[in-house]
């Protein structure tokens, strides 16, 4: 498969480089269709015929966790564009990777759904992409701090999602809480890694914006 992320071995390139080596995976992740290493969680469920209004509930639904996939790309990339430390690069390359599975799930299951993916992916990209930057040349550990504030707000917004989509949709409801269980494991791992605790200001800068893209995606 053609990887969205950035390969192992970008550690050994200059700055710019490794720019512009962020920039091709960011417009392909916002302009070519993901495909995943692992079998979607909604595979081999039944595919119940929703009412419609469900049914348009399920597709905005996604269409915002596809947007977050998209966010998570972008803030992978940039996180290991600006990390001091090779091991840690490395490491937010393969959570960008693992990441990808969830990407084509979502654009998937948005398909199914007879919907569309958000209008704005350049721009949620971006935003991303700069959120991310600045993590990262914050330093390491507070690069770390903000994995564990995104992924557990993710978290979070997968749980509500659960309690949101139709208890019929079972290949949706799959989807999120394999994506609910593997972003904990995401925070766990930067809190083990060394991650620092972001001020309360931070966390409330970080939900606002949450709050935006997830109101505006829903929609558009």
């Amino acid at each position: 498969m053609q990887s969205l992320a950035s390969p192992p071995h970008l550690h050994s390139l200059s700055l710019g480089d490794r720019c512009l080596c962020a920039l091709d995976a960011g417009l392909r992740t916002v302009f070519t269709t993901a495909r995943a290493t692992r079998p979607s969680p909604a595979a081999g469920l039944p595919a119940t015929q929703l009412p419609p209004a469900d049914t348009r509930e399920a597709g905005a639904l996604m269409r915002v966790n596809h947007v977050g996939e998209i966010c998570a790309q972008a803030l992978y990339q940039s996180q290991a564009l600006f990390s001091r430390s090779d091991e840690l690069r490395q490491h937010f390359e393969k959570a960008a990777q693992e990441e990808l599975d969830h990407l084509a799930w979502t654009a998937e299951r948005v398909a199914e759904l007879d919907t569309h993916t958000s209008h704005l992916a350049p721009l949620w990209w971006a935003g991303a992409f700069a959120w991310g930057s600045l993590a990262g040349l914050a330093g390491d550990k507070w690069s770390l701090g903000f994995v564990v504030e995104t992924e557990r707000q993710v978290e979070a917004h997968l749980a509500s999602h659960l309690d949101r989509l139709p208890a019929d949709d079972a290949p949706s409801r799959a989807i999120v809480d394999q994506m609910k269980r593997e972003e904990a494991e995401h925070a766990d791992a930067a809190l083990a890694a060394g991650a620092l605790p972001l001020p309360a200001p931070i966390r409330g800068l970080m939900r606002a914006a949450a709050r935006v893209m997830t109101t505006v995606a829903h929609h558009v």
